[in-house]
């Protein structure tokens, strides 16, 4: 089957996270790989919170991928987001680019090697969960050691020629001021604002971007190199400062009761991404220090992390990459999260590589175009033909 009709097909099966239901996308791929002779097992929590595992006992190489996507409202799309029309060169809706088309894209090449090898010499893994933090996708797997260590591509979508080799870390905490309720006419003489407190604590989450970090020189010239290429990429200026600085955003802030009541209470919850050599602990530390009269509750908290640019994982794919696209092709690190935080953390060496149109993911008319889908699909079958080339462990 072409890909771009595997991707198609899998963009109609809606996965939205929220609710995250991916029983009917997960038995797409486990009825896909059934029909090439690839087994799979099922994972899930009984409420269609499903994740697909194929296991080779003897393979260095595991792709993986998510099938949940972020929802969608059928409004401003020239397309329906779950038509999985393929028009104008192009697969549209929801999830095309992030990342069913890199999902089809790895079973595209899974047909391929089998018609040609009789075999693919890597691990599948395609989980749900992945765009609200993977508890019961990636981690779940992790946590059940039903995936070993070794070396994974997660088939998100990248620029091109540019593999992705390390994401900033992520930090998310709530902050719950209480204050003391007065009449409204005469703050601030009496009483203490909840909405103030939290207030002033905003005017200092916005210092923090203008603090530097140390890095080694490798490092710098990686975030220089990687700059670059997302400013062009979504073509915004500025983008120089966010990869090596401390980014943030506010995302939520609820409090007061009425407008001639001084606040008893705000809140709001706060998401930062934590580049390389700031410690997060003491980022903290500096946030509790000027939380007066709040309680801060960290939900999340991952460093950034990075696989080693001189890594076989790496060289392989970018020999691939050069291969099939020709030009300068050099890793690069960006300001997302994504399953390869938790993948490092557990061992595995790790890089993301995959099609799609950056600008459009999580957007309305969400694309990936049909030659990126056919091209990664070439470099995925590269990338598995180099790893069967190693001896199986002992």
């Amino acid at each position: 089957m072409h890909v771009s009709r595997i991707c198609s097909d899998l963009v109609r099966i809606r996965s939205e996270n929220p609710p995250g239901k991916t029983d009917e996308v997960i038995e797409y791929i486990r009825a896909f790989l059934d029909g090439i002779g690839i087994p799979s097992l099922i994972y899930g929590n009984g409420e269609g919170l499903d994740n697909l595992v194929a296991v080779r006992t003897d393979s260095r190489l595991l792709f993986a991928g998510h099938v949940d996507v972020v929802p969608a409202l059928d409004r401003s799309w020239k397309r329906p987001p779950f038509s999985g029309l393929i028009e104008e060169g192009h697969v549209w809706g929801r999830g095309a680019t992030d990342m069913k088309g890199g999902c089809a894209a790895i079973l595209s090449a899974c047909e391929m090697l089998v018609n040609a090898e009789g075999e693919i010499p890597a691990s599948l893994a395609f989980v749900c969960d992945e765009e609200e933090g993977g508890a019961h996708g990636m981690k779940y797997l992790l946590s059940k050691s039903l995936l070993s260590p070794c070396d994974c591509v997660i088939a998100e979508p990248t620029p091109a020629r540019h593999p992705t080799i390390g994401q900033k870390g992520l930090c998310r905490a709530s902050f719950a001021f209480e204050g003391v309720s007065a009449h409204g006419s005469l703050y601030p003489a009496i009483g203490i604002s909840a909405i103030m407190e939290a207030a002033a604590l905003l005017t200092f989450i916005r210092t923090l971007n203008d603090d530097e970090y140390p890095v080694d020189d490798t490092l710098k010239e990686i975030l220089a190199r990687s700059s670059d290429v997302l400013g062009q990429e979504f073509g915004i200026d500025g983008v120089r400062n966010v990869l090596p600085k401390l980014t943030y955003n506010p995302g939520i802030i609820r409090g007061g009761e009425k407008s001639n009541v001084v606040a008893q209470h705000c809140e709001f919850d706060l998401e930062m991404r934590i580049p390389w050599g700031c410690s997060i602990e003491k980022i903290l530390e500096r946030l509790s220090a000027h939380a007066n009269h709040a309680t801060m509750t960290v939900t999340e908290s991952n460093n950034p992390t990075i696989t080693d640019p001189a890594s076989p994982l790496v060289a392989t794919t970018c020999r691939e990459v050069e291969r099939v696209y020709g030009g300068p092709v050099f890793p690069i690190v960006q300001w997302a999260a994504s399953d390869a935080r938790h993948l490092r953390k557990n061992g595995f060496s790790v890089l993301e590589y995959g099609p799609g149109e950056i600008a459009s993911l999580h957007a309305v008319n969400e694309r990936v175009s049909i030659t990126s889908l056919e091209n990664a699909t070439d470099i995925y079958c590269g990338i598995m033909k180099k790893y069967a080339e190693i001896p199986p462990q002992n």
